[in-house]
């Protein structure tokens, strides 16, 4: 029979003291942040309760209340080449606060000597500074670092700015250098909102922000296969969240930072650096530049999804040649470490249990292209003082795609606009070539310039004008 999820029918009593607070409820953080800190709590005694708060208006805080802060995880996909799949029921939760109906449940937390983490993950958008927001007293902040200067300057206040009641901050969101992003705007405010140089000197001295790289793929609630999910776990849980197997948080921050949050302890794969730009360049350039060069390869082959691309026997081979050849030898890590990640791209492109389809990755093709792969070009020839064949080979058939009478281009307007006066035209290979490499508002830059560049791909396209596809991806 298929219970109401709650702690009651769970058999769960009591709660850890809450040591984190946690802005974001979504999926990502409780497939990844909350899971981490429930097997922190069972392996190694961490003994952390988190308070979620709902960061924006509209949020699942009630949704989370109804179940007692209680859902499952499910990990799925492969691990050195054989199947998994795990349920874990996640028990770390104490409450989730809705902030906008009730700030005093939220300002609660600034009195308490338990709290030691701040955890967020609002969206790249999230970690701001607005010149305009100007609350009233005991009206909440509309930013996220707003709202978090407000609970600190609390803090301050009650513990008179002790070095004790300093917090931990480990921000996920997707931008580069987002622990000081973060700190610079809570700093901002503490300036407009004349909060006195004591409390300034309390965030920069008592307060420790990580910078952090986050990966892990998670789809979400497995809507399709929910009925036969809530039939096995035996409960009705509404949040069910789903996961691949591979995790990696990378923290770079002073050693309070780890001290506070010891995950690596626990057998999770946190690595604490002192410098992430590595290794947020291995995850750009491998795991999101072989996406990207798989995308126009795979499509113009006929095959829909990474998985099966990857499982392709030459586009497959295609795309792991263009790692270990290519771009892997661009990168500044043990080649060990290199190559242990190579494979686990691999294995996380063949995950039965994640449909990723090449056109829904096409967006934006163009301005992914610049960032995830023009670079690793670009080092590849100063270190080689020849172009990666390969990369350019995929840049060859994404101008062909975008070509391509059949599909149908999901890009900014300007580059579609381009594109389709391009198509109207009657240029040649090397004209398209040169009208494309020279176009720096796509790229930043006059790409011609770049040695061997232009004639490469003009005999790219030229190929794939007159062979077929497989046959050129033979010749490489």
């Amino acid at each position: 029979m298929i219970k109401p999820l709650t702690k009651e029918n769970a058999d769960i009593a009591g709660h850890y003291p809450t040591k984190v607070i946690q802005f974001g409820e979504g999926n990502f953080l409780r497939a990844f942040a909350d899971w981490c800190i429930d097997a922190m709590n069972a392996n190694i005694g961490f003994d952390a309760g988190v308070a979620i708060v709902q960061p924006i208006e509209r949020g699942m805080t009630s949704m989370l209340n109804d179940q007692d802060n209680l859902y499952h995880h499910l990990i799925r996909g492969l691990k050195n080449g054989k199947e998994v799949k795990e349920n874990r029921l996640i028990s770390c939760i104490n409450e989730a606060i809705d902030p906008f109906k009730d700030a005093a449940a939220y300002f609660k937390h600034a009195h308490s000597e338990d709290l030691k983490l701040i955890i967020s993950n609002t969206t790249e958008a999230g970690i701001q500074f607005d010149d305009t927001d100007l609350p009233e007293a005991d009206q909440l902040a509309k930013t996220f670092p707003g709202k978090l200067t407000q609970l600190l300057k609390k803090r301050f206040d009650h513990f008179e700015g002790s070095a004790a009641s300093g917090l931990v901050f480990i921000p996920c969101e997707l931008i580069e250098k987002n622990g000081e992003a973060l700190k610079k705007a809570i700093l901002d405010y503490a300036d407009l909102w004349s909060l006195g140089d004591a409390f300034k000197s309390w965030i920069t001295t008592h307060n420790f922000f990580a910078n952090t790289l986050v990966d892990r793929i998670v789809p979400g609630f497995p809507k399709d296969e929910i009925d036969e999910i809530r039939s096995e776990l035996g409960y009705d849980d509404q949040l069910v969240v789903s996961s691949e197997v591979f995790h990696l948080w990378v923290i770079e921050g002073p050693k309070e930072v780890q001290d506070a949050f010891p995950a690596d302890q626990a057998g999770l794969n946190v690595k604490f650096v002192a410098d992430l730009v590595p290794y947020r360049t291995r995850k750009v350039r491998i795991l999101n530049g072989a996406h990207t060069c798989m995308v126009p390869v795979g499509l113009l082959a006929g095959i829909p999804t990474v998985r099966e691309s990857v499982e392709d026997k030459n586009v497959g081979a295609f795309i792991q040649a263009a790692i270990a050849e290519e771009i892997a030898t661009t990168i500044e890590l043990p080649q060990d470490e290199l190559n242990a990640f190579s494979n686990e791209v691999i294995e996380r492109f063949k995950n039965p249990f994640i449909r990723h389809e090449l056109k829904s990755i096409s967006l934006n093709s163009i301005s992914k292209f610049k960032v995830r792969v023009l670079p690793t070009i670009k080092d590849f020839f100063e270190k080689n003082e020849t172009l990666p064949k390969r990369l350019i080979f995929s840049f060859a058939c994404l101008i062909k795609l975008y070509l391509w009478d059949e599909f149908s281009i999901n890009d900014d307007q300007e580059v579609t606009d381009f594109f389709k006066e391009l198509k109207a035209q009657n240029h040649t290979s090397n004209e398209i070539t040169h009208n494309i490499l020279s176009k720096s508002a796509f790229w930043g830059e006059d790409l011609n310039q770049i040695p061997g560049l232009t004639s490469l791909l003009v005999s790219y396209l030229d190929q794939l004008a007159t062979k077929d596809l497989v046959e050129v991806l033979n010749d490489l």
